[in-house]
């Protein structure tokens, strides 16, 4: 995962600079590294594993006759302990947690996300309800698009879910950059067509907006 560099976010805010002509459409695009820290994430994990493991391994010992050092039950919790704090950090690393959060859950974190940033973007308050959010979460390789009702009454929902999965496809890749400017090249072509631009206007900057680490929680 690698956010993009000031070139290539500059591209993207051209991009939407050029579509914005041809329509009264207000795209607002936004990056976020994710979509939470997931900081219970691997402390349940290491938790679970902590409390089973040495426990079963004892007690099948016992019942194979076994006789090792570690079946008592002060050796055992300290095995616990030390399998706790190794585990809780190595299930940090962003290789390893990523695995351990089931998929709806990074996906509905993602999705309230985007549509806080909807909120925060001031989508809301175009003077038309011609606000676009094109959103993306990278560890998530989630992606979506969200529109107001100046826009969804004129074009459904349904629409955006072809742009949405090429782009998908592209973060997935590792090419995020050229998936926000073909996702807002894409856009722009309905927009042009179903919501063509009336007056010469810019509500919102254009401008692809990054988010730290402060921004998600």
């Amino acid at each position: 995962m690698s956010l993009l560099k000031e070139s290539e976010q500059r591209e993207v805010g051209e991009a939407i600079a050029r579509i914005e002509r041809d329509t009264d459409a207000e795209i607002v695009t936004v990056l976020a590294p994710q979509a939470d820290d997931y900081a219970y994430i691997p402390l349940l994990w290491a938790g679970l594993v902590a409390l089973i493991v040495p426990g079963a391994l004892a007690l099948l010992a016992g019942w194979f006759g076994l006789d090792v050092f570690w079946t008592g039950p002060w050796i055992i919790l300290l095995v616990q302990w030390a399998l706790f704090t190794v585990l809780a950090v190595l299930f940090r690393l962003p290789g390893i947690i990523t695995h351990l959060i089931p998929r709806h859950v990074r996906f509905w974190r993602a999705a309230n996300l985007a549509r806080r940033q909807f909120l925060e973007q001031n989508l809301h308050r175009t003077e038309a309800g011609t606000g676009v959010l094109i959103f993306v979460s990278e560890a998530e390789r989630y992606v979506e698009i969200l529109v107001d009702h100046g826009i969804s009454r004129r074009l459904d929902n349904a629409v955006w879910a072809e742009i949405v999965a090429d782009f998908t496809r592209k973060v997935r890749q590792g090419h995020t950059q050229q998936g926000f400017v073909d996702c807002v090249e894409a856009c722009g072509a309905l927009l042009k067509t179903h919501v063509p631009a009336t007056h010469e206007r810019n509500e919102l900057p254009n401008r692809l907006v990054v988010l730290g680490r402060g921004d998600i929680g």
